[in-house]
């Protein structure tokens, strides 16, 4: 049974994160929780929860907010300012309040707006999914209108995740994110559009099974299989995600216009500016440790469907390319927060464009290819349509329209994301763990 003297903790949002948090401190700690989700979803939550007598169901976060000395909202960035507005007056005097949005300028925003002057501010995100284990993963704590003794707390009662903390404050958290999550995301999320306007399963076709595009096939899936407002927070409500955005598709556009133009020497020069501007001239010392992925063949463990016996073909690897374009134009050093707020994607991914960039043959074959093979030519136009798309949708600054772009893509993946789910965990598993 929960003891008395312990602090009552509460979770406003019952979503992927909401259960994860609630799930591992119920069953690894002595604290009572009081959770909701929305009215309607009661009656299913209570019994879904009726076996841990630590945790508390109720109808709305009003009973949260009058109980709870720690109140986590897990709630997604778009409607975080209404359901505070709504509860946040009801905060309990003394209480610590955080949130666990990706997006945190909105969030800081409306808890100075609507929260009590005499609550807390101790703002928290977990840098993974609900899909993941939160051990060792980085868990950013923000203290913010609070004191020290109560971040201590914050932290006592999020022990039993075993995550790491880092401590940043609101605006470092918001440019981390940006760095870390925009331009990645958005180039994955041009690939699945790309695929679903060729109408085609990549891994159907026989052309892309093996080597990196198993990686890029894996964590596309990983991403449409999640909820879109995930990353529509991110990418609309954080100003310095939007400019990423936009960059990186002028930076696929203009790295294909040399493609199809035929100019090799204007292409690399760029491509080698980028390098050299992320990772240092080939002949350079290199602080870096080596690739999480030293050949093709270990990408090839995670592949869906069969292998193909055949090594992979020249590919332009325009996403990669891009990206690192677009660090270089921005004038941003990806390594400055690698270890410090990345995600377990991010530190794959740029693992894989690490494992591109820092080998002379492999980039030199991806220049090659780009100018002299044909095969993919198709496929890079689709994707230049896609990443501008997006750029579009976010410039914007629509959720409706980001969420039908979103989800009509999900829906032509179809039942083949739980694949896709499976496979991207063993390969985040294997970074992990190397």
């Amino acid at each position: 049974m929960p003891s008395a003297s312990l602090p009552i903790v509460g979770i406003i949002g019952m979503g992927g994160m909401g259960r994860m948090y609630t799930n591992r401190l119920a069953q690894e700690s002595g604290y009572q929780l009081i959770v909701c989700d929305r009215p309607e979803l009661f009656d299913s939550l209570k019994l879904d929860y009726e076996a841990l007598c630590n945790v508390k169901v109720v109808l709305d976060g009003h009973l949260v907010s009058r109980e709870s000395d720690f109140i986590i909202y897990c709630v997604d960035a778009e409607n975080l300012e209404s359901i505070v507005a709504q509860y946040g007056p009801s905060t309990k005097a003394g209480a610590v309040v955080a949130g666990q949005t990706s997006v945190k300028a909105p969030e800081q925003i409306a808890f100075e707006k609507y929260l009590p002057s005499n609550t807390k501010i101790c703002s928290v995100h977990s840098l993974h999914g609900p899909s993941l284990i939160p051990d060792d993963q980085t868990l950013i704590i923000i203290p913010h209108r609070c004191t020290e003794e109560d971040k201590k707390l914050v932290m006592r009662i999020l022990e039993p995740l075993r995550s790491r903390y880092v401590e940043l404050s609101y605006h470092e958290h918001d440019k981390a994110m940006a760095n870390t999550q925009a331009c990645t995301h958005a180039a994955f999320l041009s690939m699945g559009s790309a695929w679903h306007a060729h109408g085609y399963f990549p891994w159907e076709s026989g052309r892309y099974i093996g080597g990196i595009e198993v990686a890029k096939i894996n964590v596309t899936l990983r991403i449409y299989s999640s909820i879109w407002h995930v990353y529509a927070g991110l990418a609309i409500m954080n100003p310095e995600a939007k400019t990423q955005i936009h960059q990186f598709s002028r930076s696929v556009t203009e790295l294909f216009i040399l493609m199809i133009s035929n100019d090799e020497k204007g292409l690399r020069d760029r491509v080698y500016a980028a390098r050299d501007y992320v990772f240092g001239p080939p002949d350079a010392p290199n602080p870096l440790s080596p690739p999480v992925f030293v050949s093709e063949d270990i990408f090839s463990e995670f592949a869906i469907g069969e292998p193909a016996d055949a090594p992979s073909p020249p590919n332009s690897h325009l996403t990669l390319l891009a990206i690192v374009d677009c660090w270089y134009q921005v004038k941003l050093n990806p390594l400055v927060h690698l270890e410090l707020a990345a995600t377990p994607i991010f530190r794959l991914w740029f693992g894989i464009i690490q494992y591109l960039f820092t080998s002379p043959k492999r980039l030199n074959d991806a220049i090659h290819a780009s100018l002299n093979n044909f095969d993919f030519r198709g496929d890079d136009c689709e994707y230049v349509v896609a990443a501008r798309g997006w750029s579009q949708c976010v410039s914007h600054g629509s959720f409706h329209l980001y969420r039908e772009r979103f989800e009509a893509t999900a829906k032509f993946f179809g039942p083949r994301l739980r694949e896709g789910i499976v496979k991207s965990n063993a390969m985040l598993k294997f970074m992990l763990d190397n």
